[in-house]
């Protein structure tokens, strides 16, 4: 298995080359170039563990790392997870919810972020030299990232978070980690000034060579390769032995979380709908509705990790709507860098598996109040929009609402809706008052190069 760039103009790479390279050498993401068909082995993967079948639907990506190698990498990913299912299903009435923040940093993104770390640390161990990882984070996927690598050997981690623009304890889990490898860089502006200095320093060549950058963030391949196997997990638990088609229904910011659902779907899932649960920020539900992408302004809301206007794995999922078409694509992402806005042209809906909808602040706060009043059970804002959209679209088979991060991490909306104290977590109670550390910096890729170039390994 080879994997492509998206913009057509950078040579195919294996699996290994493609971890450490993050975004290809022409600005674009790498995909496979083929989608694998795994019905055929659908039955056989019923009821196996999580790391084993996480091995098994990876080999189908992977060919340059021995399945038995991946599988011993993947154990030692989940280890520290405190349940043993990995993501457990949870009945709540007629929807479901998978919980994906039993990972040490208590949000979905350990669940990809710990394998990552583990394979930056097998490929560097083989090959020599070192590596310096540079990521963007709204909320979560820092200290996810954070948690995987620090104090590894070989390995610097920079995590550029918007500055003031977090939760309280989104920050507290990135700049509490004070081992030397870890930067910490609160960026004065939005996440998207964020994405465009990460993606502007990766796109400088001379410089990326130079101090050996990787990408943790979601526009790294293998983040999305770990991502697709709860979606496998929970509907081969709850599709029947094939015979019902599941629905997912996701809390949507960057569009990478739904993409691995999307993947899921093309190897031959029984997926029938994926739900882009978006908040104010909608610029993707309006996309699905419309067929028009538009950046606006970014909202400050209480589901922070949403608050994206643009979502960088968009492109993955336009490149095969558009049948791999890389010119097309161009035109389309040139269109919306330069006027702010493109149309998919062609005839609507948009996608079939795909719909989409955006919940207010005003409509989470009653979600996370009307959940624990009917089922004694606590939800973080960014599930509650998941669960909110849900419920506004009828589906034949199991809706399964993806449960992206742990309430505790958010107390100060969730106890406001409920009315108590309720989001706890002993992990998140440490924090208070631990030391910290972090480098404010301007909303600019000088300077962030500048730091990097002088703290790199």
């Amino acid at each position: 298995m080879r994997y492509v760039s998206t913009r057509g103009r950078a040579a195919p790479l294996h699996f290994q080359d493609v971890v450490l390279a993050g975004l290809a050498e022409d600005g674009g993401l790498f995909v496979p170039e083929r989608i694998p068909d795994v019905r055929a082995d659908l039955d056989s993967w019923r009821g196996l563990r999580f790391a084993d079948l996480a091995a098994r639907v990876m080999a189908h990506f992977v060919d340059d790392i021995p399945v038995d190698v991946l599988r011993t990498l993947l154990q030692r990913s989940y280890a520290g997870f405190d349940a043993a299912e990995i993501t457990p299903i949870h009945k709540l009435g007629e929807q479901t919810v998978l919980e994906l923040f039993h990972g040490p940093t208590l949000a979905f993104k350990d669940i990809a972020l710990q394998f990552l770390g583990n394979v930056f640390s097998y490929i560097l161990e083989r090959r020599g030299g070192s590596l310096n990882i540079l990521g963007s984070t709204s909320g979560d996927t820092g200290s996810a990232a954070i948690a995987g690598v620090r104090g590894k050997d070989a390995i610097s981690i920079f995590v550029m978070y918007p500055h003031g623009r977090t939760s309280r304890l989104q920050e507290l889990q990135m700049t509490s980690v004070i081992d030397a490898n870890v930067h910490c860089l609160a960026i004065q502006g939005s996440f998207d000034d964020c994405q465009a200095i990460m993606k502007e320093a990766f796109n400088d060549l001379p410089f990326k060579a130079r101090h050996r950058l990787g990408a943790v963030n979601s526009v790294n391949w293998a983040r999305l390769l770990a991502q697709i196997v709860y979606y496998i997990y929970a509907t081969l638990a709850l599709d029947d032995g094939g015979r019902r088609r599941v629905s997912f229904s996701v809390p949507t910011g960057n569009f990478g979380d739904i993409f691995a659902g999307y993947l899921a779907l093309q190897m031959g899932l029984p997926i029938d709908r994926l739900i882009c649960a978006t908040n104010e920020n909608d610029i993707l539900s309006v996309f699905f509705n419309t067929g028009v992408y538009r950046r606006g302004d970014v909202h400050q809301t209480i589901s922070p990790s949403m608050d994206i206007q643009v979502a960088s794995n968009f492109e993955r999922y336009l490149y095969l709507r558009m049948d791999r078409d890389s010119a097309q694509l161009r035109t389309f992402m040139e269109s919306f860098t330069v006027n702010g806005e493109a149309t998919l042209t062609g005839t609507m809906p948009i996608d079939r598996h795909i719909v989409a909808t955006a919940v207010s602040t005003e409509q989470t706060m009653t979600t996370i109040k009307d959940v624990y009043r009917r089922h004694g059970y606590v939800v973080d804002p960014h599930t509650a929009v998941g669960i909110a959209a849900a419920a506004r679209f009828a589906v034949d088979g199991p809706m399964v609402c993806l449960a992206t991060a742990h309430p505790a991490k958010f107390p100060e909306s969730v106890d406001a809706a409920i009315g108590k104290p309720v989001a706890r977590h002993a992990s998140l109670d440490a924090l208070k008052g631990a030391a910290t550390r972090r480098t404010v910096l301007p909303a600019s890729a000088a300077a962030v190069k500048a730091y990097v170039a002088a703290h790199a390994r």
